[in-house]
């Protein structure tokens, strides 16, 4: 048996995971089904009320006509408002619909409790490798946030 090519086998566990978990929660609530970046846009929009369209697309790492169609789209869907910033009129302000933030809690503690219940499953030795491995994998991903801001 050969080596275990870390970086390959840990981006191929994670990816893998994030699909399968967004492919149990596709069944699930009412509404139109959202894609990726516009689940992504929902959460920043929900964490930071009032974020404009620029600030989003360089959290995302989107481009700006890139968020603004998924602004629109969002917007004719009832799950984002935009306001008319008061100090610059060509500004607006992003909001996130009750709608939205309801659809948003649905879907977290619909996650939260698919991702407990395999957890659970685990051995405890299992679990305690996983909660070992968090500071790390923070580690990991702060650092891969930091080199794709400086891109």
């Amino acid at each position: 048996m050969g080596t275990v090519d870390l970086p390959d086998a840990l981006v191929g566990v994670l990816t893998g995971i994030q699909r399968l978990v967004r492919r149990r929660l596709r069944q699930g609530p009412t509404g139109p089904r959202l894609r990726g970046a516009q689940v992504e846009l929902l959460r920043l929009v929900a964490a930071n009320p009032g974020i404009g369209v620029s600030a989003a697309a360089k959290e995302l790492f989107l481009a700006g006509n890139s968020v603004s169609t998924l602004v629109n789209q969002l917007t004719a869907a009832g799950l984002l408002r935009r306001e008319t910033c008061h100090d610059d009129r060509r500004s607006a302000r992003l909001l996130a619909t009750p709608e939205a933030e309801a659809r948003l809690r649905a879907w977290e503690e619909r996650r939260a409790a698919l991702v407990r219940e395999q957890v659970e499953r685990l051995s405890e030795d299992d679990r305690a490798a996983l909660t070992a491995a968090l500071p790390a994998l923070r580690r990991l991903a702060e650092g891969l946030h930091e080199e794709v801001g400086t891109a």
